[in-house]
């Protein structure tokens, strides 16, 4: 097959040997900023968590949105994002031959600036200037070097995203012919997303800077809000695609099969890209001031990405029954048994991809008229938030940890960080299981979300949601727990661990395959379609909302 071409000696020796330790080095730098936000944002999750069920009042010095804005800030923005690079850094690193010194300088660079931004953003949080929440979209004001801090987080994984375009376009300049290795392929798909999705929000935050500093009087509230969703729903999606491409790669790999189809994949990463960042009106059916003609198109874009979601069930399914099959398993469901549900690096992903399952399904309500209405600002978003962030996406993550961190530090995952890995993984489902299961069903009976506890003057319906109010402190107690232990073995892999050799994780393409079409290569054709397909979905509802512009809001804080 001609995407598995013969190996250079270069990679032979850095599978043999492990990883470049100069690019191992920044992809270690970037998680240990990951698992410094985790674990802070963690606290700061359960902090929320045992005030919103009414056992914990918060210090007069930290309030509600201060711990709400940086929980929401470290995990959404600092924690996926820092993983995410440092995972595919990594990749690409492995799989293209090394990073090119100027990649690696710009990477480092980019690294820089978000370290700045996370310092900006975290300062004004916590000296009570930016309690505006992960959206912070107007009329709510923070500081304006909030905002700043924003620029340079931006800056940094544009920076980031050049250059791994750089590594990718130099690789296809020395291997004409050649596909690019299916894992640097979801690479490209990540940064452009990564790149496009975030220049709506770019746009944003330049236009709030002034106003958030006084030089201008009023912004256009609608225009924001649809500029922050422009992104606020493609991240949703950059993280997914990242999980999905260590179950199509990775996970074939550790259960001792093979990838499934190598076109279909690619078709996958195509898809998601090309639909991903149209769909952003689906969180704000109940704006006024944009058409029902508009939402519908959005709602319908939004639809369409579980079709690829459901060509990957259909592929992860057929990967692991043939593993199965090969390992002498009979009947229907007797590949179940032959799964190695004791490694942990399966069972974190595989409980992340049973958990989009409901997940999936919690979306696709919300992006319903009458359902959203229903679901709308109340705490079952939350929990929809907690299922895909919180597991699907997390323990994928974590997954990934277990093999990757020792492959870039040289050291070993040992039977007994397994077995805690296990237990931590047990811990986490049970968790989530508790809380988000409460946020869901408290959420039907009108809870609203971003609210700290209150009974409403005791009103009988505030009440009611008290027990489950309940089990979500619980849920979110055992999360905690959840979140020191991957903290402590992420650390240990990282320095602790016994020295040795750990396999990079690809699996091998699956046996006489078919050739994968050329036309999966054509990056400039998808993105150009993805243009078209983002044109065709905002500029007109984007020139209506500047020509006609409701009247502007000046800056509020509520706190």
């Amino acid at each position: 097959m001609e995407a598995v071409a013969k190996k250079t000696m270069k990679q032979k020796v850095n599978n043999v040997l492990g990883a470049n330790p100069l690019d191992a080095r920044f992809s270690i730098a970037l998680f240990i900023i990951a698992f410094i936000a985790f674990f802070i944002g963690g606290v700061l999750g359960l902090l929320q968590g045992l005030n919103r069920a009414g056992i914990l009042e918060l210090p007069t010095w930290l309030n509600y949105y201060q711990v709400l804005s940086a929980h929401g800030v470290l995990l959404v923005l600092v924690f996926s994002t820092t993983f995410t690079i440092g995972y595919f850094y990594a990749a690409l690193s492995h799989t293209l031959e090394g990073l090119l010194p100027k990649v690696r300088k710009l990477g480092w660079i980019g690294f820089g600036s978000m370290v700045v931004g996370v310092v900006f953003v975290a300062t004004t949080i916590i000296m009570g200037d930016a309690s505006v929440m992960y959206t912070f979209y107007p009329p709510m004001a923070a500081s304006g070097w909030f905002y700043v801090g924003l620029v340079f987080l931006v800056v940094g994984i544009w920076l980031c995203a050049f250059g791994a375009f750089i590594n990718v376009a130099d690789w296809r300049k020395k291997h004409k012919g050649q596909h690019i290795p299916l894992l640097a392929f979801f690479a490209v798909g990540v940064f452009v997303l990564l790149f496009f999705g975030s220049i709506g929000v770019t746009i944003e935050v330049l236009m709030i800077i002034p106003w958030a500093f006084g030089w201008t009087d009023t912004i256009n509230v609608l225009l924001s809000r649809t500029l922050f969703w422009s992104f606020g729903h493609t991240l949703v999606n950059i993280w997914y695609l990242t999980a999905v491409s260590t179950w199509y790669i990775a996970i074939p790999k550790i259960i001792g099969g093979r990838q499934w189809s190598d076109t279909l994949t690619r078709l996958v990463v195509i898809l998601l890209v090309v639909l991903n960042i149209t769909g952003g009106f689906h969180h704000q059916i109940v704006d006024p001031g944009i058409t029902e003609g508009i939402k519908f198109m959005h709602v319908f874009m939004s639809l369409s990405i579980g079709f690829p979601s459901l060509m990957t069930a259909f592929a992860m399914f057929a990967i692991f029954e043939r593993s199965g099959r090969k390992k002498g398993a009979k009947g229907l469901l007797g590949w179940i048994k032959k799964l190695p549900w004791v490694d942990v690096r399966f069972l974190a992903p595989m409980v992340a991809m049973i958990a989009f399952i409901p997940a999936g399904a919690g979306g696709i309500a919300q992006t319903n008229n009458q359902l959203n209405t229903v679901v709308h600002n109340s705490m079952w978003v939350v929990g929809h938030f907690h299922l895909t962030l919180g597991v699907t996406v997390v323990l994928s993550f974590f997954g990934v940890a277990y093999w990757l961190i020792p492959h870039l530090t040289g050291r070993v995952l040992t039977p007994q960080m397994n077995k805690l890995g296990v237990i931590q993984t047990l811990l986490w489902t049970v968790g989530m299981a508790l809380m988000s299961g409460a946020m869901h069903y408290v959420g039907l009976f009108g809870s609203p979300r971003r609210t700290s506890y209150t009974t409403y003057g005791d009103n009988a319906t505030a009440l009611g949601w008290d027990p489950y109010l309940l089990l979500l402190a619980v849920g979110g107690t055992l999360l905690m727990v959840g979140v020191v232990l991957m903290v402590y073995i992420a650390f240990n892999l990282m320095f602790f661990a016994p020295k040795g050799q750990t396999e990079f994780q690809i699996a091998e393409p699956e046996e006489n395959a078919a050739p994968t079409p050329k036309w999966t290569e054509r990056w400039t054709l998808w993105i150009v379609l993805m243009i078209l397909v983002v044109s065709m979905a905002y500029v007109i509802p984007v020139v209506e909302m500047i020509v006609n512009a409701p009247p502007g809001s000046p800056p509020f804080r509520t706190w």
